[in-house]
């Protein structure tokens, strides 16, 4: 591969959430996964996001997940399907008919926590968001792990996928995320961020906590927002790449 030539990659986060750091993230980002009141924010909150957003021309995404609060959106519920439906359907809405009043749109939807990590896996979850996006606006995106049952359905669906990758978690060799349960589930030192970042871009492969290195295809690198030092390695990821000649876009 020649290094020389330009690459581009979209950084995104997930904001919203009640840490107050998006100002200070805006500007070393290109997209970002918007609360709509499931797990995390409220309509103030939506319209101070949205108006940075607008500000540093990030594109935006709905970040729905189960209605729970209390647990951040980490933990399944007990819920029907119907009633998961209705409410992921009035989350994604509540935001989208805030972005308008901001004259913007919508450019893609990634579910969170828990609703993320069921429908990379079980049939019936990646069909009610695949179901979701279709009820909203089909032309909008979907941010979803490579090789998952979700990216492979939509794929099949006609939706347009844009493969997600994880700077600060750790993976295991089915390319499923550690759960946050563990001690190795987050990883947080910025210099170790970047060169697996890099290392997932130029060459497509992630070292899994096994120690394998794993195939992996990415279009999108997530940052949490709600990480201790995301602004820190956010700002810095955003350098080393830049200065590798990867375009953030």
């Amino acid at each position: 591969m020649d290094i020389k030539k330009h690459r581009t990659v979209d950084i995104n986060a997930d904001v919203g959430e009640g840490i107050g750091n998006e100002a200070a993230l805006m500007p070393y980002i290109s997209s970002c996964n918007i609360a709509c009141g499931g797990h995390a924010g409220d309509a103030d909150i939506m319209n101070e996001v949205l108006s940075l957003a607008k500000k540093h021309d990030v594109k935006i995404g709905a970040h729905p997940s189960f209605p729970d609060k209390v647990n951040f959106g980490r933990n399944p519920m007990t819920i029907t399907f119907v009633e998961l439906f209705k409410s992921l359907e009035d989350q994604v809405n509540t935001l989208k008919d805030i972005a308008q009043q901001h004259q913007l749109s919508l450019h893609h939807i990634k579910a969170h926590g828990a609703l993320y990590n069921l429908a990379a896996t079980n049939v019936k979850y990646a069909q009610l968001i695949i179901e979701l996006i279709n009820s909203i606006d089909g032309s909008l995106k979907l941010y979803a792990p490579f090789r998952s049952t979700l990216a492979d359905l939509a794929v099949s669906s006609g939706i347009k996928v844009c493969f997600e990758a994880f700077a600060d978690r750790n993976y295991n060799s089915d390319l499923t995320l550690v759960n946050r349960s563990e001690a190795n589930a987050l990883i947080l030192e910025k210099t170790e961020i970047a060169k697996r970042v890099y290392n997932m871009i130029l060459h497509q492969k992630v070292r899994a906590i096994s120690g394998e290195e794993i195939k992996i295809k990415t279009d999108t690198i997530c940052v949490h927002g709600d990480s201790e030092n995301a602004v820190d390695i956010i700002k810095y990821l955003h350098q080393h790449l830049t200065s590798k000649l990867i375009k953030i876009q």
